[in-house]
Parts: structure tokens; sequence; C-alpha cells
């Protein structure tokens, strides 16, 4: 039984331990505060903040609620143990190893140490060199990070979509909502490179195409970056729609323009000026969120514009699907020999590789 003792006592510190570092007690009072909010009685005026704030309060519930799981299971064996009955060593034995196999899964929060870690994923990709197979790739990486979603029962919103004159996508801009989006997707931020033979060419030649990704923490809290509205274009203009008779009829697109970084996000998806305002909006705060990441600036105007270009020796992963098969992050070093899962959303083994390299 002592051994047991032992264990439990082991288990108790480390919960504690593993609580304090990943600021359990504040999201407790942030749990605290927006729960007396939501029952105040005009809590439901502003449709939009409260549907946000549940949401909030939702997430946090969801992160905290396993943690004092652990802790009460942990306060049942100790009960069990007092009474000192030997017939159910083999129950305790059993109990607490599974209480040890929930904790090692829930340390892998330890993992997300960012500021908006926990935040949903805003996800840009532009398509670089390589012409129409580089708007082609664009598409195959768009269906990749779909994939991956729906693999872990993520949700996909489309919020704007560049087709290609040939084939493929231009850009394209969606979101994916999910516990820690943001902190499991960051790694995906760079040049992607894709070499095949080219469906595109008549010789069936080799092609090194490119494709930038863009992964951003969504910023849907105006008061989480702070933007000067003198430093703000914004130009309405008449959206463009698909074929047809009483489709985007009025000026209801959106451009958006910080002018210190010269960042520019034009949506029109919605018939409505103000959701696409502040769909365009929520883009320039996730940008800018990530800018500051990138540039360690606290100040807006410190931070320079992105500059990263698609294109050859800025790769932060190579696809390979001939002549041989591989695909190899040039970071981590973490490769595979099968592309084709990796391109049906089997990302796993990179997001994990750059968050065991990247952990504090």
């Amino acid at each position: 039984m002592q051994d047991i003792k032992d264990k439990v006592d082991e288990l108790r510190t480390s919960v504690a331990d593993v609580m304090l570092r990943l600021k359990i007690s504040e999201l407790e009072d942030e749990i605290t505060k927006l729960s007396a909010k939501s029952k105040t009685p005009d809590f439901w005026k502003d449709n939009l903040d409260a549907q946000a704030v549940m949401k909030r309060l939702s997430s946090l519930e969801n992160r905290v609620k396993p943690w004092h799981q652990v802790q009460i299971e942990l306060d049942e064996v100790t009960e069990w143990l007092e009474m000192d009955d030997k017939s159910m060593l083999n129950d305790l034995v059993t109990q607490v190893e599974d209480i040890e196999t929930k904790l090692d899964e829930l340390k892998e929060q330890l993992k997300f140490n960012g500021p908006f870690d926990d935040n949903d994923a805003i996800i840009s990709i532009h398509a670089g060199a390589g012409g129409t197979d580089a708007q082609d790739w664009s598409q195959m990486l768009l269906r990749m990070y779909v994939r991956w979603a729906e693999k872990h029962d993520f949700n996909v919103v489309m919020l704007e979509e560049s087709a290609g004159e040939e084939a493929g996508i231009k850009s394209v801009t969606f979101e994916i909502n999910g516990a820690f989006a943001y902190g499991l997707l960051r790694g995906e931020h760079g040049v992607h490179r894709l070499v095949r033979l080219s469906p595109y060419n008549s010789d069936n030649l080799r092609q090194t195409s490119f494709a930038k990704v863009e992964v951003m923490p969504k910023i849907d809290k105006p008061d989480d970056v702070n933007i000067d509205e003198q430093d703000l274009k914004i130009d309405v203009y008449r959206a463009g729609g698909h074929g047809g008779q009483s489709v985007n009829t009025t000026d209801s697109a959106v451009r958006i323009t910080h002018i210190p970084t010269n960042i520019v996000v034009s949506i029109q998806n919605e018939r409505s000026q103000l959701q696409n305002k502040e769909t365009a909006m929520t883009i320039i705060r996730s940008k800018l969120a990530q800018l500051q990441l990138e540039q360690h600036q606290i100040d807006l105007k410190s931070i320079k514009g992105p500059n990263q270009s698609a294109e050859w020796g800025n790769q932060i992963r190579s696809y390979v699907l001939h002549p041989y098969k591989q695909v190899k992050d040039l970071r981590t070093k973490f490769e595979t020999s099968d592309p084709d899962a990796v391109l049906d959303g089997t990302l796993d083994g990179f997001i994990n590789a750059y968050l065991e390299q990247n952990i504090s």
C-alpha cells in the first residue's frame, strides 16, 4: 500500500505543478467573471458579444474540467488507501495507472505556451512561383488542412477565395475552429514546396511549385489588438458574384488597408457590408497579432509588413512526389515516405515534432 501512497503523492505534486504552469487558477477566475456576466439581465442585448462570451466560457470550462476530475480521482484513491483494505489493492493500482495516463495526456497542454495558442486559427494560402501548378498546389494544401480539421472534429469556415484562371486557387482564407487550433497549426506558417510531374505540362516534365501559408490566431476581440482608426483606410465597392441576377448587386464588398504595414484585406462573401467589414477587421487584427509574435514588437507602429515571398530558399517543408516520395520538414527534420497520407490530412507527426522542438 505504501508504494501506491507514494505514487499518489507524486501524482498530486505533478498535477499541482502543471496546473501552476498552465495558470489554471487564472482561467478559473476568468470563468467566474464570464459566468457572472452571462447571468446579467441585459447579457443577450448584444447578441454577437454574448455569443463570444459563451464560446469563451465553454472553451475555458473544457480546459479546466479535466484537471478538476484528476484531482477528484486522486482524492478518491486517498480515501480508499486510508481504509487500508488490501483486497482493493489491484483495483487501486489500476486506478492510479489510469490517472497517470490522463495526466500524461493533459501535460500535452504544456506545449501550448504562446499567448494566443488556445485561439481559433485563420489560415491564408497564396499561390507562389510555379504558375498554374502553384495554384493547383494551393488547392491541394487547402484540402490537406480541411481534411486535418475533419479528422480532429474541428470546424472549417471559408472566408474568401480567389480562383485560378485554369485550375486551382490564387488565394484562399479560412478559419479552423477547435481547441488550441492556432497552437497546433502555428508551425505550418511558411512556404511549402511541391515537386512532381506536372499535369499541366504537355511534356509531363518535373515541376517545382511554391505556396505561402499564413497561420494567424483569430482575434475577434478588439481589446486583444488595439488598432488606431487613423491607421486604417476603408474602401467599399461592388462585389462581384458568379453569374447571376440579383447576385451581389449592392456595394457590400469591403477592403481595409492597415497603412503602417500596408496589410490589405478584402472581403465580399457576405451580402451585408457590416458583416464583411467585421470579418475583414478580424483578419487585420489576426495578421497584426501574428506579426507581433514574429517580430517581438509591442507597438503596432513598429511592426514591418510581411515580406516573405513564396519561392525557392524560403520553404519550411518539401513535398516530393517524383522521382521519389517524401515529405520533409526542413526545421525539425521530421519526414515520411507517405506523401499521399500527408496530403489527406495526416499532419500530426509534423505538428508534434514542431511543438516538441519549440516547447519552453
